[in-house]
């Protein structure tokens, strides 16, 4: 966690003082205009200045569109679809749709041979109307409404992954119902997500196989074999087996090795013991991507051929065979595939103690479409999309235009000096999460999803009106009425 303090942020010993400059990762560039190519999509490139996605030109898109905009590349999201694919042979991969769905991109997964993950009934709708099979989606989610359930089961979901006592009872209890009524026939296939109790080395919001965490059945305590013996009494569940993910952004498989270790160890018990054979594991997805050159992230092929050596080896050790696996990219699918475009408002240049100046690149977004730097203390990176520029490197903070201390962009980046109002920044890696969690805050207006490839774009999801915002607001239609009475009586 950052360090706070009760007057915010800015108060915090040495928030507002860069360290040598800057962060230690972050070093001056030899040209601030060049793209640093591990950050970004795989058709990103500067041309004259301007930054082209997808063969289309950033400042001619955003003519059309206007900022902030995301700007998806397809061809590197299916091309990471198909290397997780191609790399995890022999496993089930589902997208987790929660980094970023929508019908179009819900449809690019499905023609890449991807399953899905989705964990509430908006996300399952988007997938059922995008025509995904439904066989091919799993449904995740800690709790879990009866409407949700009757709808999961009802639609014939692929696997729902229980993570309470609560929810096992009440799935149960929806299944026997629909099974009754004839609106379903078979059982339910479930898999029991579990925490191995992995510290994993991320962020703690986004570490979620400690055993202090709102996530699973405790193995360590012994909630999972209770909540897997449950399971099996139930008459119209059907278990698949477990389900564990030890967080997000990781970098390295060793938290994979331990919770791999420690999930079929269970395995092995429920087989020796009690004669119950799971055919399934999930390991999880949570693998990193590059936000700023101090990420590492592994290719899927170095990543599928540790953890299979991991699953391999522990099942070997355990005399038990080795369950289908399946495992649930979605940052580092869709995260590099979008980058987001803004307009720069103002530059204000800020000078602190000791003749620190710090400068300030205000935009025309901020925490409403990318609220990961403020949540998680995230580090991104950024770059002038609009013009090449002769003048030297200097360090900046991007922020927003929201009314909080807290709404930066980017914390810490070099960009010309001559940053002015008018310029365009883009962003990379910001496809996992940013539209995802956008809100109105502000009365903001949540931007479009531009589709990028082979230099035609198109609006896959279009830029919220005025009138989307105030659909919700009851209290509009009267005072619009009470205006135009009012206009009518003094006209008369």
């Amino acid at each position: 966690m950052s360090p706070s303090h009760e007057a915010g942020w800015a108060h915090v010993e040495g928030a507002l003082r860069p360290h040598h400059g800057g962060p230690g990762w972050l070093h001056p560039p030899g040209n601030p205009n060049a793209l640093v190519a591990s950050l970004w999509s795989s058709t990103a490139r500067k041309s004259d200045g301007d930054l082209v996605v997808g063969g289309v030109s950033v400042p001619d898109l955003v003519a059309n569109v206007n900022t902030p905009a995301y700007i998806l590349d397809e061809a590197d999201l299916r091309a990471r679809a198909r290397a997780f694919k191609d790399a995890f042979a022999g496993y089930d991969i589902y997208y987790a749709g929660k980094a970023f769905l929508c019908t179009t991109v819900a449809r690019w997964v499905a023609e890449e041979g991807l399953s899905l993950d989705v964990c509430s009934d908006g996300e399952l709708t988007v997938a059922l109307r995008a025509g995904f099979d439904p066989a091919r989606i799993g449904y995740h989610g800690n709790t879990k409404t009866e409407m949700e359930l009757v709808r999961a089961v009802g639609e014939g979901v692929g696997r729902i992954v229980v993570d309470s006592f609560d929810e096992i009872e009440r799935l149960a209890r929806v299944t026997s119902s629909l099974r009754a009524s004839g609106a379903v026939s078979t059982p339910q296939p479930v898999m029991v997500r579990v925490t191995a109790g992995v510290e994993a080395h991320t962020h703690e919001y986004i570490a979620t196989a400690h055993e202090d965490q709102k996530f699973g059945f405790s193995i360590t305590s012994g909630d999972a074999l209770e909540a897997v013996r449950r399971v099996v009494a139930a008459p119209g569940l059907e278990l698949l087996g477990l389900h564990s993910h030890i967080g997000s952004q990781i970098f390295d498989t060793s938290g994979f090795e331990v919770a791999a270790r420690r999930v079929l160890a269970l395995h092995a018990l429920l087989a020796h013991e009690r004669g119950v054979v799971l055919p399934e594991l999930d390991l999880g997805g949570g693998f990193g991507i590059a936000y700023t050159t101090q990420d590492d992230p592994s290719a899927p092929a170095v990543l599928a051929a540790e953890m299979s050596a991991i699953v391999d080896h522990e099942c070997g050790a355990l005399g038990i065979p080795r369950p289908r696996l399946s495992i649930e990219p979605g940052r580092a699918i869709v995260g590099p595939a979008m980058c987001t475009v803004y307009t720069v408002g103002t530059v204000k240049r800020v000078e602190l103690d000791g003749g620190v100046v710090r400068t300030y690149v205000s935009v025309d977004g901020g925490m409403s479409d990318n609220l990961r730097t403020a949540l998680y203390d995230a580090d991104y990176s950024c770059t002038l999309a609009s013009r090449d520029s002769t003048a030297p490197a200097v360090l900046v903070r991007v922020v927003g235009k929201h009314c909080e201390a807290g709404d930066i962009v980017v914390k810490d980046e070099f960009l010309p000096g001559d940053v002015r109002p008018g310029d365009l920044l883009a962003v990379p890696a910001t496809g996992a999460y940013c539209r995802s969690m956008a809100s109105n805050y502000n009365h903001a207006l949540r931007p479009p999803v531009v589709a990028v490839r082979d230099g035609v774009a198109s609006t896959i999801v279009r830029r919220e009106t005025v009138d989307d915002l105030l659909a919700t607001d009851l209290g509009c239609l009267d005072h619009e009425d009470a205006a135009v009475a009012g206009a009518s009586r003094r006209s008369s």
